[in-house]
This record gives C-alpha cells, sequence and structure tokens, in this order.
C-alpha cells in the first residue's frame, strides 16, 4: 500500500508541478521519504534518515515526510526536525500539490476522504498494476496502530476501479493487485455512493476485462472469508491461487486478546478448506509472537496451526508495543529475550517446512509471467500460485508468460527451465 501511496504522489507531482524523478540526491529539488510505523523500527529510524538527507541535499531542497509515521507524529516531526518543509500524513495524498507550495503545511487528518478522488496516472512497473479498493480501517485490533494512522474504512466506487484496472491493462498490465486493509470486506461502507456489491463480485467484474489475465490482491480477513468468497478465490482462473491469512497468533486466547474475531478452530477450517479446493494453492501468513500474556501453550497452539497448514511463507514478527494501542498498556508483557527465543524456535520450524515444500515442486512444470530482470542475468517472475520463479532467457520474455519445469527448487526461490 506505501508503495501505490508513493506512485500516487509521484503521480500527482509530475502532472501538476512538472517534476521528475531522479536517482541522484544532488539533484534532487525535493525528497520525499514515505513512511510506515506498523512497527518501531521503521519509526526509530525516520529522524536520523532525514538527518543524513538534510546534510547532503543541495541547498535549497525541500525534504517532505508523507504517510503513516507523519500521520501519527504530525507536529512532532517538526520540532524534532525543523528543517523539514512538510508533513502529509497517510489519508492526504492528494494534497501533495499544496503541501509543496506551502511552506511547513502540515495535513494529517483521518477522517479526510479520498476514496472518490481520481489519481493520475504513474506505476514503477509495466507489467503489474497495483489499484486499491479501500481505504482505511475499521478494525481494532488491539496490537495494530492502522485505524489510528488510516482512519475509518472506507470502499472505493466500483467503477473507479474497474476504471483504474482497464486503463492499466491496455497499457500492458496484464496483472492487477487489488489492496486494502481488508479487501475481502470490501463494500461494506461507500462514500456518497450507495453500491450493492462485495468483494467476490468485484473479482468478477475485473476478470471481465479481456486483458487482464491475473488479479491478486491483499490482505483478505480470515473474519471475512465465508464460503462465496473462497468458492469465487476457487473457481474464477483469473484468481491467482495464492491467499495471504494473517494468522497472528495460533491460540483462541491471545486472539480474542488481540480482538482479530475469529477462533484457531475458524482459521484452521478455512485454510484446510482451501486445501482441499485447491492442491497447489500457496497460503501465506503473519505472525506475532510474544503478544502480552503469551504462554507456551498459547506459543504451541501457533506452531500447531503451522504444522498443520504449512504456511509457503510466513513473515513473523516479535511483538512491538505501538503508540495508540490497547496492547502498549496490557499487563504480562512478555520477556524480550523469551520472544527472541520463540521467533527463532518458530523460524526454524519454518524453514523444515520451506524445505519439505520446495522439494515437491522438484519437476513440476508452472506457467510463470515474467515481470522483472535481475542483476544476476536471470528473468524473475510468479507463478499463479505466488512461487518466485527463476529462469535464464532474453529480457524479450518480459511481460510473457511461460511454462517453466523446475529443476532447482530453494526455499525462497524455485529455479527452471522453459519448456514448450
Amino acid at each position: 500500500m506505501n508503495v501505490r501511496d508513493s506512485e500516487h504522489i509521484i503521480a500527482e507531482l509530475g502532472d501538476k508541478e512538472h517534476y521528475t524523478l531522479t536517482d541522484n540526491m544532488q539533484d534532487a529539488d525535493l525528497i520525499l521519504i514515505n513512511t510506515c510505523s506498523v512497527r518501531e523500527k521503521p519509526v526509530s529510524k525516520l529522524f536520523s534518515e532525514i538527518g543524513k538527507y538534510n546534510k547532503r541535499k543541495k541547498e535549497g531542497a525541500k525534504i517532505g515526510v508523507c504517510g503513516c509515521t507523519a500521520s501519527h507524529l504530525g507536529e512532532e516531526i517538526f520540532r524534532r526536525a525543523p528543517y523539514v518543509s512538510f508533513v502529509l500524513g497517510a489519508r492526504n495524498v492528494s494534497k501533495i500539490s499544496t503541501a509543496v507550495n506551502t511552506e511547513r503545511f502540515l495535513s494529517v487528518d483521518t477522517d479526510y476522504d479520498e476514496s472518490n478522488y481520481a489519481f493520475g496516472e504513474f506505476r514503477n512497473s509495466l507489467y503489474k498494476a497495483y489499484v486499491n479498493i479501500s481505504i482505511g480501517c475499521d478494525k481494532k485490533c488491539t496490537y495494530c496502530i492502522v485505524p489510528q494512522t488510516r482512519g475509518e474504512e472506507l470502499s472505493i466506487p466500483s467503477e473507479l476501479i474497474i476504471n483504474e484496472a482497464r486503463k492499466a491493462a491496455l497499457k500492458g498490465a496484464k496483472e492487477i493487485f487489488l489492496l486494502g486493509q481488508n479487501v475481502n470486506n470490501y463494500g461494506r461502507r461507500f462514500s456518497g455512493v450507495d453500491e450493492k456489491i462485495d468483494f467476490s463480485d468485484l473479482l468478477n467484474r475485473i476478470s471481465e476485462i479481456p486483458e487482464v489475465e491475473r488479479i491478486r490482491f491483499t490482505s483478505p480477513h480470515p473474519l471475512h472469508m465465508d464460503d462465496k468468497f473462497l468458492e469465487t478465490f476457487a473457481n474464477n482462473p483469473k484468481v491467482c491461487k495464492s491467499m495471504h491469512m494473517p494468522l497472528q497468533s495460533g491460540s483462541t486466547h491471545i486472539l480474542e486478546q488481540m480482538k482479530r474475531g475469529y477462533s484457531k478452530e475458524w482459521f484452521l477450517d478455512r485454510a484446510l478448506k482451501l486445501r482441499a479446493m485447491i492442491p497447489d494453492v500457496s497460503i501465506s501468513t503473519d505472525i506475532i509472537v510474544a503478544f502480552p500474556g503469551e504462554s507456551e501453550e498459547d506459543f504451541e497452539d501457533t506452531l500447531d496451526v503451522m504444522r498443520q497448514v504449512k504456511f509457503e511463507q510466513v513473515f513473523a514478527f516479535k511483538y512491538s508495543a505501538r503508540p495508540l494501542t490497547k496492547a502498549a498498556e496490557f499487563d504480562h508483557q512478555i520477556d524480550p529475550e523469551i520472544g527472541a527465543q520463540r521467533l527463532e524456535r518458530l523460524q526454524l520450524m519454518q524453514d523444515e517446512i520451506l524445505d519439505e515444500i520446495a522439494e515437491s515442486k522438484r519437476g513440476k512444470i508452472y506457467p510463470v509471467y515474467i515481470e522483472e530482470l535481475r542483476n544476476s542475468g536471470f528473468l524473475a517472475g510468479r507463478s499463479d500460485n505466488n512461487a518466485l520463479v527463476q529462469i535464464e532467457g532474453d529480457e524479450n520474455l518480459l511481460g510473457t508468460t511461460v511454462n517453466v519445469k523446475i529443476t532447482n527448487p530453494k526455499r525462497l526461490a524455485l529455479y527452471g527451465d522453459i519448456v514448450l
């Protein structure tokens, strides 16, 4: 989502202010830092980055801070780094022209409604198009700062989404990647329009665009994975068969403390039903270890879900207390050393699972959409079920789909040869 916000900013500045991108900081009239505040480390890094750019920038160049950390720190950024020119929150991207033309501009309003705003066109990739389908988040997860930095959830009108996807596809993007904090809650609330449409309906409508070959999305919420959604995912041939299912914890008790809205049993039911419906489906997840009050038994429940589901990818982190969240106030915070030990145990288990999954792919043939030229001379792309596949080949293959036989499977990437 931050990548797409950055693309919107670049498009607005190019169309309205005639800025162009540069790789040389000494040429830059404007330096933008687009920030994340989900975890503590990026926030801590922000001010050292600002200081570094301030020392190295050319005289008169402006520095702007955008994104979620801008939303929750606001005026404090000016106090700690007075040479910052403007601060623009994650819900205020469309104000970037005003920001660059106003001294010490500050806009961090999380109630600002951009759901009907049509941004200009800019994309980092010719072959894949990110498309926002909603803004904000209504969930009250006790560990998460996102609702405080991106505001309440609003769905973007379907016609805006369809038109954006169609324009991107006509320019060569065969893969459409839909973005939202809880994409499968799409249609719950619109601003100024009255549509009767849900996420499954939206997937089907986008798939009707002839030039679109693949549709991906992130992140769905396990709570909203009803049978209609799973059946659409399984049966629509343009929807790629990779699902991100943020588990967070395998313990029903901890899930209740997190206010996730589902149980261990519900998550397993949905994940294992997916496996039964689509044998080659790829399932990835997010996991937080050492959440306040997490016992050894709670942690073992998480490992149990990992054993049963066998995730193809796990983004695992130690719990990080965030400002403006309920969990930061909870008793029974876990000793950081225990958290580190649990994270290591989880990662070792996941490595074993990945080795097993990788070896099972040896000799298989996958259609791979080639979208990147690597420095190593390899071409890279994704299979339908989101495996990263690398091949040797000519760059003329970029933007095409080829069949690849896997000859050398690794944990993080599959290597193979084109087959006719």
